[in-house]
């Protein structure tokens, strides 16, 4: 992925970095993978709002992206490389040897006409989907799953990978991208390399009317509030608002918020890290 820094012809591109989309090969999705998606607006099915900040942005439609991999044995040809305004990463159309067509997660660096596979026997190459006893140590992985069958949950958004880094019985040990190293099943499936646009988090968007395209409304600190709104509002002038904290009143710095009782704890071997040490 490539980015361009505008010339400023007008204030909003005066500081704006954008994407050149050069990996990017159609602006034509696959109709037939394609459902409605209806904003929200924050609401919930009463008509009350239980998420701020969210409201307006581009309508969108939804690209059905296979999670699972379960297209197990017949190989596959990345058609095109789309992108998806539901996701950070772009995504690619994969023409399979029997006709049908899937979207997946694009990996980084694939490249139209490449071929990608999954299930056992296949080799560990960039787009190929394998059980997690298959992969070899040392290899970068994405997309992968906590449950047998269930579909991709860590490591989806754009340019992040996680390390296998040992096999222990059953469970297999993975390194995260925040740091975190846990057990998951070697039963469970990941897809091998580095998820596409690496560059995403370089992006500047230059002016407020970029963020209300995305579907985000502006966010009051709550430091600027009354008393009343939040438990850091109230004081005199710039007076500080006491211990960082949510709107709930959940601490946000040094307090432990993760439930001791928690299942999986017995599965994380360290802790991500922290940024605030």
């Amino acid at each position: 992925m490539a980015l361009k820094k505008f010339k400023p012809v007008t204030p909003g591109t005066r500081f704006r970095v954008g994407n050149t989309y050069s990996e990017v090969t159609t602006d034509k999705p696959e109709k037939s993978l394609l459902a409605p998606m209806k904003s929200t607006g924050g609401r919930n099915s009463t008509g009350k709002m239980t998420v701020r900040n969210i409201g307006g942005g581009h309508k969108r439609r939804y690209r059905i992206v296979d999670f699972k991999r379960d297209k197990e044995g017949v190989p596959g040809t990345v058609k095109t490389i789309e992108y998806d305004p539901n996701r950070s990463a772009y995504i690619c159309l994969i023409n399979y040897a029997d006709g049908e067509k899937r979207y997946i997660i694009a990996p980084n660096k694939i490249k139209v006409g490449d071929t990608v596979q999954a299930g056992r026997g296949v080799p560990p190459n960039v787009g190929n989907a394998m059980y997690l006893e298959d992969i070899p140590l040392g290899a970068d992985i994405h997309a992968i799953e906590l449950a047998p069958g269930k579909g991709a949950a860590l490591v989806r958004s754009a340019g992040t990978s996680a390390t296998l880094i040992g096999k222990e019985g059953k469970y297999v040990v993975v390194k995260l991208p925040s740091g975190e190293v846990r057990r998951i099943l070697s039963v469970c499936k990941a897809t091998i390399g580095s998820t596409s646009n690496p560059d995403h988090g370089l992006q500047v968007f230059g002016k407020a009317g970029r963020k209300r395209w995305t579907g985000r409304r502006p966010r009051v600190r709550g430091v600027a509030m009354n008393p009343v709104d939040h438990p850091m509002g109230g004081g005199e002038g710039k007076s500080s608002g006491g211990h960082p904290r949510s709107r709930t009143g959940v601490m946000a710095k040094g307090e432990k918020t993760r439930s001791a009782k928690k299942a999986s704890s017995k599965l994380i071997i360290s802790r991500r890290k922290s940024k605030n040490k």
